[in-house]
């Protein structure tokens, strides 16, 4: 029997995640695999860190239906955790929570005006084009390759005198290269890409994991009076990300629309990961996670970076997230490498998932890969370097 449904293909990651099943023999994450293809964070305690939260409590009420523009409380934390930590002055009302970061970025985009073009980045973290395209959204590529290291100027972002209205669309620090726009530069961006007829729309997943953390919410003056949009979650800097949790913070009206959408076709988001969440931002544990994410994850960076360019890679990552972005040399491609990989193991995201273009064997990225550190031990180097060596060396690298 044929299906009601319209098929879809596994998109970005899980594509490589599949195709390392069917030859390892067994999912990426499992016993005796190095998980360097997925974006996720180490969830045990890092040194100096908040430790993992084992236990909530919930009562009887916590069991109602859960509210669409999710509880005040949360809400409310979210809004604090801004005001305290970058300055800003939104409240409760400037916020809404969804079931992690990606929904929210897939709410705000599927609820464009049909006169909004999309202005993105051509590198950049793999389910964009999937979204984009999904939604059949205008989207306009701005270049971020090799020739300008990946890092387009606030004047390409922008593009110049605006006739039209836009939105430029980008993760901070990015996703793929770690690459982070922070003070004068992030400052600009958000002041030439916020007001009348553009709009910003900012996927800060990676936020904590930057020395030091930054956030657009540091120079927008009036939220109210912006195209402003932000997105954050629970997933990477606050270690959590099985509970699902994210929130865009935006003007008031911008969230009663997207509060709209919810109550008819999200329903909220689970009230006990959200309960969950109040605990991750309590105070005392911000202030543990500001100061120990940053520096375990810098630790790491330099780590894993000096290794790979001593093994011939070219580096070209940023001081953000948890990636290195590597060029591999002498003709190989991602591809190759993996083959190799997933025999032993390992995998790594290949490059042109993080093509906005999808060129496939014409892509400019087929010899770059995204290496992620982000939920690997300090302990495990060792192991890492000697498999990813042996993997190069048996390409030609």
């Amino acid at each position: 029997m044929s299906s009601f449904l319209k098929p879809i293909q596994p998109q970005g990651i899980y594509k490589t995640l599949y195709a390392f099943h069917n030859i390892f023999g067994s999912a990426m994450g499992s016993n005796n695999t190095s998980p360097w293809t997925q974006g996720s964070p180490l969830i045990s305690q890092i040194p100096g860190g908040p430790k993992p939260i084992e236990l909530i409590k919930i009562n009887s009420s916590d069991l109602s239906y859960p509210k669409s523009w999710g509880h005040p409380k949360l809400r409310s934390k979210i809004a604090d955790y801004y005001n305290h930590y970058y300055k800003s002055k939104i409240s409760l009302e400037n916020v809404m929570v969804f079931a992690g970061g990606r929904p929210g970025l897939l709410a705000v985009l599927m609820f464009l005006s049909k006169d909004v073009t999309v202005r993105v980045p051509s590198t950049e973290y793999t389910p964009y084009y999937d979204i984009l395209e999904f939604l059949k959204v205008k989207y306009s590529l701005v270049n971020s390759t090799e020739d300008n290291l990946f890092s387009p100027s606030v004047e390409e972002l922008v593009g110049g005198k605006i006739k039209d209205k836009q939105l430029i669309f980008l993760s901070n620090p990015s996703n793929p290269t770690g690459i982070t726009k922070r003070g004068d530069d992030l400052k600009e961006l958000v002041e030439r890409a916020s007001l009348g007829k553009s709009g910003l729309l900012i996927d800060e997943a990676y936020e904590l994991i930057s020395s030091p953390p930054c956030s657009a919410m540091r120079y927008v003056k009036n939220i109210d009076d912006s195209n402003i949009f932000v997105c954050g979650a629970a997933t990477k800097g606050l270690q959590a990300p099985g509970i699902r949790l994210g929130w865009v913070v935006s003007s008031k009206k911008n969230i009663e629309i997207l509060g709209n959408f919810s109550s008819f076709g999200i329903g909220g988001v689970s009230r006990l990961s959200q309960i969950y969440a109040e605990e991750l931002l309590e105070r005392g544990r911000t202030d543990l996670a500001h100061n120990a994410i940053p520096k375990f994850y810098d630790e790491q960076r330099l780590k894993y970076g000096e290794a790979f360019k001593k093994m011939g890679l070219g580096v070209f990552s940023g001081n953000g997230g948890f990636y290195h972005w590597c060029k591999l040399k002498n003709g190989m491609t991602a591809k190759d490498l993996n083959s190799i990989l997933f025999k032993s193991g390992a995998a790594i995201l290949k490059g042109n998932d993080c093509d906005m273009e999808r060129k496939g064997k014409n892509s400019l990225l087929n010899n770059f890969f995204r290496f992620s550190f982000g939920s690997l031990h300090p302990d495990s180097f060792d192991i890492d370097i000697k498999i990813l060596s042996k993997a190069l060396l048996g390409i030609g690298q």
